[in-house]
């Protein structure tokens, strides 16, 4: 008898179309049906998830710059930041119809870069315990000027808090953070456990560095394990872990022990072929994916590190790709100009 044939992956439930360049990035609304996208010639999108149809659009950079990222959370409320390759990032309000013709701020950083901004993410514990946490979530990391260094904005006050480290010139372990090269992934967290922003950051030479910002004169932690540059790094839900992807051939799910700050691996994954742009975990730790230079995205087992699915719907490098709060959407975006929309191993107790 012959065995049964693997099933065919899964193909996108909608494919979003109207951006005429590149899609660079996509984020989904935290608790409304709307997904917003960001393309290379300085359009900003928003999408209806329900009726898969485009219902705002407004050039947000010039297109010459092009929008390189676009962000929201649940601390961020009815608002999106938009960032740019010009040296700024805005952030809009959003409306019944849209967005607000205007953006309602503009932080103007002077740093040009291939760093998409962060906002901070806050672990399930915090965000159900109803503690005032406000003064931490609003944070938004990003290179600065100088581009090995990592700044800290007030997005409720508007203005710069902090750079890390300190000391450009701070020697870690021989290596001056120059040395690293530029700064090209974060993702900043808010720990549950010691109750302290954290921020991870990736350079040019493969290195990761593990900030505590009650010590920001150096970092807590310092690992290499990409042998080229880090493009993508997400945090998982508890804040106690992540993915990390590069312009090598490899993927790397770690464990983060926030009590002696180290940052080990947990699974290694190769790739047949090198270049992960963004990586993304699902609110609920059980499916990872990566978005990759070979129009590949690749879907994870994320508490056992294996495949699940490989998804060759894009027919350019996909950019990046994300998870809807509730579990129920995937969103991927390629240079082919194409949003897609997948429905993933759905939740059991929200089927």
């Amino acid at each position: 008898m012959a065995s049964a044939r693997p099933r065919p992956p899964p193909d996108p439930v909608a494919v979003l179309r109207g951006h005429r360049a590149a899609v660079m990035d996509v984020s989904f609304h935290p608790s409304r049906s709307l997904l917003f996208s960001g393309a290379s010639d300085g359009e900003l999108r928003v999408w209806d998830t329900v009726r898969h149809r485009t219902i705002f659009s407004t050039w947000a950079h010039s297109g010459a710059a092009g929008v390189y990222s676009v962000a929201t959370n649940a601390a961020l409320g009815n608002r999106i930041i938009s960032q740019g390759r010009d040296g700024s990032c805005k952030c809009w309000e959003i409306e019944e119809a849209g967005l607000s013709r205007k953006p309602l701020f503009t932080i103007r950083t002077n740093s040009y870069h291939f760093c998409k901004v962060s906002l901070t993410k806050t672990p399930k514990s915090v965000q159900t315990d109803g503690g005032d946490s406000t003064e931490v979530v609003n944070l938004m990391a990003l290179p600065g000027e100088d581009p090995s260094q990592v700044e800290l904005w007030d997005l409720t006050a508007v203005k710069r808090v902090m750079s890390l480290p300190q000391n450009c010139n701070l020697n870690l372990a021989g290596q001056t953070s120059n040395q690293r090269g530029m700064c090209m992934a974060i993702q900043a967290f808010y720990t549950y456990e010691t109750q302290v922003l954290n921020l991870l950051s990736g350079y040019e030479d493969g290195s990761m560095l593990w900030w505590d910002l009650r010590k920001p004169e150096a970092p807590v932690s310092s690992v290499k394990f990409h042998s080229e540059a880090v493009l993508s790094v997400a945090i998982d839900g508890l804040c106690n872990g992540g993915i990390s992807g590069g312009a090598d051939n490899k993927i790397f799910m770690v464990a983060l022990d926030q009590q002696k700050s180290v940052c080990t691996v947990r699974k290694e994954i190769e790739l047949e072929r090198p270049g992960i742009a963004g990586t993304a975990i699902r609110p609920d730790n059980k499916i990872a994916a990566s978005a990759g230079w070979d129009h590949r995205l690749r879907v994870y087992n994320y508490r056992k590190g294996n495949d699940l699915a490989l998804l060759k719907y894009h027919s350019g490098s996909c950019n990046a790709v994300t998870f809807s709060d509730d579990c129920r959407q995937m969103a991927s975006c390629s240079e082919d100009t194409t949003v897609a929309l997948w429905e993933l191993y759905p939740p059991k107790d929200r089927i």
